[in-house]
C-alpha cells in the first residue's frame, strides 16, 4: 500500500498542462492563461484628475483655509472624456471632473468639498491637498508592460485589465475532458428511482457527485453510466472513453468476487502506478495509464468518493488547467472535542471548522465517520488530517484541516 504523500507524487508527476486553446475574453474567467499578454498602450494615457475639483498649482492656494480662503480665476470646466484647451498659469485653475485628462501647468486637485464650487471664480477653502489627486500617465501600465504573465488564473481583476489592453480574446489552457462510470448491478439512475423506494436498487449518487465536483474544479464530465457486473459492460465504457483525457471510475477495485474492473484495465491495456492507499476513507484507490490518458479508480462509498477526489483527481485537473498551485494548504484548527481513530491509516475526517473571536480556527466532527455517510459531506466544510501516529487526540489539540470551501472563513456579520 501507498502512503497518501507517495500515491499523490506519482499521481501527479506523469500529468502535464492540456494544450492551448483561443477563447474570447469573458470566455477566459476561471481559466489559466497559456500566453502571456502585452499591453499596447500606456495607461493612463494622459495625467488625469482623481476627483471632482479644481485643477491648480499647488503654490497658488498655500495656507487656504475656510476663515481665510484664496480666490481663483475659473478658465474653463474639463468633463470626462472632453480635453482642456486653457493652460492654467498663476492666480487661475480649471473646474475638472473625475477622469478628465489636467490641463497643462498644474498639479494639484483640489476636491469640490473643498470649494465653494464657483464657476468663474471660485473659493479654495484648504490646502489639505496640495500635490494630490493627480493619476499620472503611466502610473499603472506602460507600452510593451507584461501585464498577464502565463500560468496566471483568470479572475474578474485580470478580465478588467485584459480588457483595458484591447485583449478581446486569450490563450488558455483547454478544459479536460473526464470520463467517468460507475459499477454495479445494484446501482441505477434516477430515472428507476421506484426501485429504489423498493429497496431493490441503489440511485447513483456518485455520478451526480463526480458531475459536478468535474464541473466546479474545470473539466467537462463525459458521463459513461453505470456499468453492469459484467467484463463485456465494462470494456465498452471504458473504450467509449477515447478521446477524454482523464477516465474516472468509481467502484469495482476492492477483493470482491465480482469486482471485475481490474482484470478488466489490465485487458485494455492500462498499466498500473497506483494500488491501495493507507488511508481512510478512500484505501481502494487505483491509478494507471490507458495509453496516454491516465485513470484513476475511485472507491465505491460515496464518502470515500468525495475525499480521493479531493485528494487526487482535484490535483490532476488543476495540472491540466495549467495550474502551479496545485492543493488546498492544511490550516492549523483546534479540536473541541477528542478524537480516536482505529486502524493504522492515516484517517480523513468530516468536519465543520469556524472562526473564534480571537480569529483562530477550532473543528468537530459533524457526527459519525461512515464511508457510505455522504449527509456528513454535505453539512462539512473540512477534513481533518489525522495522521496514523496519533490514534487519539484529546480536545483542545492542534490538528491540520483542509478546508473543502470558502465557507470555514465566511461569518454571518459584517466586521473589520
Amino acid at each position: 500500500m501507498f502512503t497518501v504523500s507517495d500515491a499523490v507524487a506519482r499521481i501527479v508527476a506523469g500529468i502535464q498542462p492540456l494544450s492551448v486553446e483561443r477563447v474570447a475574453l469573458l470566455e477566459a474567467l476561471g481559466r489559466v492563461l497559456a500566453t502571456p499578454v502585452v499591453s499596447p498602450l500606456t495607461l493612463p494615457a494622459w495625467d488625469n484628475s482623481a476627483m471632482d475639483g479644481y485643477a491648480l498649482r499647488a503654490s497658488d492656494v498655500d495656507g487656504a483655509t475656510a476663515e481665510k480662503p484664496v480666490s481663483l480665476t475659473v478658465l474653463e470646466t474639463v468633463a470626462a472624456g472632453a480635453f482642456p484647451s486653457r493652460v492654467v498659469e498663476a492666480g487661475s485653475c480649471t473646474r475638472i471632473m473625475t477622469g478628465a485628462p489636467l490641463p497643462e501647468g498644474v498639479d494639484t486637485v483640489i476636491r469640490l468639498e473643498d470649494t465653494d464650487g464657483g464657476i468663474e471664480r471660485v473659493s479654495i477653502r484648504s490646502d489639505r491637498d496640495a500635490g494630490r489627486n493627480v493619476r499620472h500617465r503611466g502610473e499603472d501600465i506602460t507600452t510593451g508592460t507584461q501585464v498577464i504573465d502565463r500560468g496566471q488564473p483568470i479572475g474578474a481583476a485580470q478580465i478588467g485589465v485584459l480588457a483595458s489592453v484591447g485583449a478581446s480574446s486569450v490563450d488558455v489552457y483547454r478544459q479536460p475532458r473526464v470520463a467517468f462510470f460507475g459499477s454495479g448491478d445494484e446501482i441505477v439512475d434516477l430515472d428507476r428511482f421506484t426501485e429504489a423506494l423498493d429497496g431493490k436498487k441503489i440511485v447513483t449518487s456518485n455520478s451526480y457527485t463526480l458531475h459536478s465536483l468535474i464541473r466546479l474544479n474545470g473539466g467537462i464530465p463525459v458521463n459513461l453510466g453505470v456499468a453492469r457486473d459484467d467484463p463485456k459492460d465494462i470494456r465498452a465504457r471504458i473504450d467509449r472513453a477515447a478521446g477524454c483525457d482523464l477516465l474516472i471510475t468509481s467502484a469495482g477495485i476492492s477483493a470482491g468476487e465480482f469486482d471485475y474492473l481490474r482484470p478488466v484495465l489490465a485487458e485494455a491495456g492500462v498499466t498500473l502506478d497506483v494500488w491501495k492507499v493507507r488511508m481512510r476513507p478512500g484505501a481502494p484507490l487505483g491509478f494507471g495509464w490507458l495509453g496516454k490518458m491516465p485513470w484513476i479508480g475511485l472507491p465505491g462509498n460515496p464518502v470515500s468518493t468525495m475525499v480521493t477526489f479531493e485528494l487526487f483527481v482535484r490535483p490532476v485537473l488543476r495540472r491540466m488547467l495549467g495550474h502551479t498551485r496545485l492543493f488546498r494548504r492544511p490550516l492549523p484548527v483546534t479540536l473541541e472535542e477528542p478524537v480516536k481513530i482505529g486502524a493504522a491509516l492515516t484517517h480523513f475526517l468530516r468536519a465543520i471548522v469556524s472562526v473564534k473571536p480571537d480569529g483562530t480556527l477550532s473543528a468537530r466532527l459533524t457526527g459519525p465517520q461512515g464511508s457510505g455517510i455522504l449527509t456528513s459531506m454535505s453539512v462539512a466544510n473540512a477534513l481533518l488530517v489525522i495522521p496514523q501516529e496519533r490514534p487519539r487526540i484529546e480536545a483542545g489539540e492542534i490538528v491540520n484541516a483542509i478546508l473543502l470551501s470558502d465557507d470555514a472563513q465566511l461569518a454571518t456579520h459584517f466586521s473589520l
